[in-house]
């Protein structure tokens, strides 16, 4: 493989995708569901996109928070999903330099938002259980737009150092990605300067993101709980913990999901360095069920929380 200047001190014109290891002669086939799975994930998303922007009686902060998350899951899959299935089925095995460091970019700043978008919803179902009556004057329309713009900063400002920080270091001869996209660590492991600076950058970003939305979701809840307690009769507190029983399950999913993601990424090489080909299997089984995940999200803005 050529580099751009033709030594190891420049990036690599492009990377090698391998997709699936260990599981080659089924890629044609596994397309398959991805591909249905990406299908539905667009149409669900555009058709509750557009459900909420035109009808104006959804103008709400729990239905514009989905909305923002259907907006984030479309830039998510549409940033892997391509190129997965060209993977898969033509074969297409090469992502250029630059179109790497943009996936690593969405791939990392929206899942970022994406976090940021369940603590708002976190803090909404805590406003709207425990304040009801000042809920609409607290989260009005130009807060909800505050914390959307504020996640969606916050996101970019955390995520931007990565592409630059990795632009500027010397590559190895070995350009091969075990996965089927860019991943912030996947490619660290491919350069020949010491990276220990990038990796505890990407931990300190790791843990402030989901620490700090995880402690406000934590608070929110347990604020909900004690409120929910308070109520006189039990239909009551069913009724009340039953208007956010689907974000919470939401929530665990996706942070159960993510963590095992984080330490199989970090981790991975050293606990599942025996057993590659289940890692991949596992792999698979956590982007089948991002996609459940977002059915589910799907069926809470149609049963109206």
């Amino acid at each position: 493989m050529m580099l751009a200047s033709g030594n190891c001190s420049s990036h690599p014109v492009f990377f090698i995708l391998l997709g699936m290891p260990g599981l080659e002669n089924s890629h044609f086939w596994i397309a398959f569901p991805f591909c249905a799975m990406y299908a539905v994930a667009v149409i669900s998303n555009i058709t509750v996109f557009h459900i909420i922007r035109t009808d104006h009686t959804l103008h709400e902060p729990m239905y514009l928070f989905l909305a923002m998350l259907a907006v984030t899951d479309l830039v998510l899959s549409s940033s892997t999903q391509p190129k997965m299935l060209a993977i898969l089925w033509f074969h297409d095995h090469e992502i250029k330099y630059h179109a790497c460091l943009i996936q690593i970019f969405f791939i990392h700043a929206f899942s970022s938002v994406e976090f940021g978008v369940f603590m708002a919803m976190a803090v909404d179902r805590y406003v709207a259980i425990c304040f009801p009556l000042r809920h609409s004057t607290v989260l009005t329309l130009w807060v909800v737009g505050k914390l959307g713009a504020a996640v969606m900063i916050r996101g970019v400002v955390w995520v931007s150092p990565f592409c630059f920080m990795i632009s500027s270091m010397p590559f190895c001869h070995n350009k091969v990605i075990p996965q089927s996209y860019c991943e912030h660590m996947a490619v660290l492991k491919l350069v020949c300067d010491d990276t220990r600076v990038n990796r505890a950058y990407e931990l300190f970003v790791d843990f402030s993101v989901v620490g700090f939305d995880m402690i406000i979701i934590s608070i929110s809840y347990v604020m909900i709980l004690k409120a929910v307690l308070q109520l006189p009769s039990g239909e009551a507190r069913i009724k009340a913990f039953g208007t956010c029983a689907s974000h919470l399950c939401v929530i665990l999913a996706f942070y159960i999901l993510a963590l095992f993601t984080f330490l199989t990424h970090r981790f991975g090489h050293h606990i599942l360095q025996l057993i590659e080909l289940k890692h991949r299997e596992l792999e698979i089984k956590y982007k089948q069920e991002k996609a459940v995940i977002k059915g589910i999200v799907t069926g809470y803005l149609l049963s109206g929380g």
